[in-house]
């Protein structure tokens, strides 16, 4: 558990991690000796995972690895100087590196797609390549119960599709799962346990922040939330149980995956 023992953990940090160990159990997320990359932006979700899942290592009966990957968008090539202090003081092994996929997503470059789908895709190609190279078997991302409601109405008025955000979904013949451990936590909840673990998150510098379909469909749903007392839970809780039934101990398996070679587990993670 690394730093945590002895110290009691408060309401919201408890809930991050026993959430995230019902998903992991509920989707069959880990299995012994598994490598998982861990996405890590620099935001609350994603520093709130690496930090669960670092004291799920000890809570588990099982070994496991974890690995951060941050790629920085190239709006602040500094922005993340503190991440690599906090993760070799909590001995956390990574690969950090600058990219350009920002700026170049807002140029005249890209004139065919949103420049948040433009960055999104060069992110998640080049999160595909880091797991080939480090022979990773999982690449674990963020997402929490908010981005999983606004997900799937957003798939539901957008595209007139019901689907939500997979727990646990499988790529390239099951040579990586992509998994999102905290799928079931309140984003209210991921804040204070942030705050009380003191995780050295910062500011999004991308210009398009705020400015979103998916924060626009958010402002939609807080008037959703008002037409009952308890509207906010049952709309949580519900689409909770049905993507747990969707992903229960099945993994999704992704028929267009970004192109890569299957990751499989070798030497150990070196930090």
């Amino acid at each position: 558990m690394s730093g945590n023992k002895g110290k009691k953990r408060s309401f919201a940090q408890e809930l991050c991690v026993k959430s995230a160990g019902r998903a992991m159990q509920r989707a069959g997320m880990l299995w012994p000796g598994c490598r998982v990359g861990v996405a890590v932006s620099g935001g609350v979700d994603s520093f709130v995972l690496l930090k669960t899942l670092q004291i799920r290592q000890g809570i588990v009966p099982f070994p496991f690895e974890i690995m951060a990957l941050h790629l920085n968008p190239g709006f602040d090539p500094q922005s993340h100087a503190a991440l690599p202090g906090w993760l070799a003081r909590h001995g956390i092994a990574s690969h950090v590196e600058v990219t350009d996929y920002g700026p170049e997503a807002h140029s005249e470059k890209n004139l065919r797609r949103s420049a948040c789908f433009r960055c999104a895709w060069l992110r998640r190609k080049r999160l595909f390549e880091l797991c080939a190279r480090y022979k990773l078997t999982h690449l674990a991302l963020g997402h929490n119960a908010d981005d999983l409601v606004q997900t799937f109405f957003l798939n539901l008025c957008r595209n007139g599709r019901v689907d939500g955000m997979h727990m646990n979904e499988s790529f390239f013949g099951g040579g990586l799962h992509l998994i999102r451990p905290l799928l079931l936590v309140e984003k209210k909840y991921i804040l204070k346990a942030a705050r009380q673990w003191a995780l050295p998150v910062w500011a999004n510098a991308c210009p398009s922040a705020g400015h979103t379909a998916r924060s626009a469909m958010s402002a939609t749903l807080e008037q959703l939330y008002g037409v009952a007392r308890d509207a906010r839970r049952c709309i949580y809780n519900g689409l909770a149980r049905w993507q747990m039934e969707q992903n229960s101990a099945a993994p999704q398996e992704d028929a267009n995956p970004t192109q890569g070679a299957a990751p499989t587990a070798h030497a150990p993670i070196r930090h």
